[in-house]
């Protein structure tokens, strides 16, 4: 595991740990991870992510958002009706709402049930690859991107469990989420200039 997927994902825990929640991580079946990625094309650091740390009951709660991570036990799962079809075989050519054969979920809100998705069209010499979320609840499919990267996504995870310490959990409404966002932007900047720009955490 390279140095940036470590840092990642000790950030992410670490936030986890000084708001006091308790997440439970894993490690996945190699065998398992091995067919995920002849099946789905996963990046190299996403299967790392798995084989070290399976988010098997892992969920991030901010004023705005509630991220759940899938655990490798439920991925072909909730592929299905997206790029895969409901036999479990893979999309040959994007669904009439848009969806793509490339994009794989690997998380979704708790609150709105939107999707987090990997393009895996877009692997880079890291074997990494952007994250991008779409609204559910259209007709198509319209991505916008949440991180350059999948271990930039976890580092912005962290960013905003940690942030959100500062705000009251039983006091969720629409002023806290306003206020949360406009706290958690510069943070983002710092680290993901793109994933700022693009709007979807601010």
């Amino acid at each position: 595991m390279d140095s940036d997927l470590a840092e990642s994902i000790s950030a992410l825990k670490e936030s986890f740990q000084q708001r006091g929640l308790s997440p439970t991580f894993g490690a996945a079946d190699p065998t398992l991870v091995e067919s995920l990625k002849k099946q789905l094309k996963l990046p190299r650091r996403y299967r790392e992510f798995l084989l070290e740390s399976d988010p098997i009951d892992t969920e991030t709660v901010t004023p705005s958002e509630r991220v759940r991570l899938v655990p490798s036990s439920e991925f072909l799962e909730e592929q299905k009706g997206f790029c895969l079809t409901e036999e479990g075989e893979l999309l040959v050519s994007p669904a009439s709402n848009g969806w793509r054969p490339t994009w794989v979920i690997v998380a979704h809100s708790a609150l709105l049930g939107d999707p987090y998705f990997l393009d895996v069209s877009e692997i880079d010499a890291e074997g990494d690859c952007p994250v991008y979320t779409a609204m559910s609840g259209t007709d198509t499919w319209k991505p916008r991107l949440c991180a350059s990267s999948f271990a930039m996504f976890l580092r912005i995870l962290a960013i905003t469990v940690e942030v959100a310490s500062d705000f009251d959990e039983d006091d969720f409404d629409m002023d806290n989420e306003s206020v949360f966002r406009e706290s958690v932007g510069p943070r983002i900047r710092e680290y993901d200039p793109a994933a700022m720009k693009a709007g979807h955490w601010t």
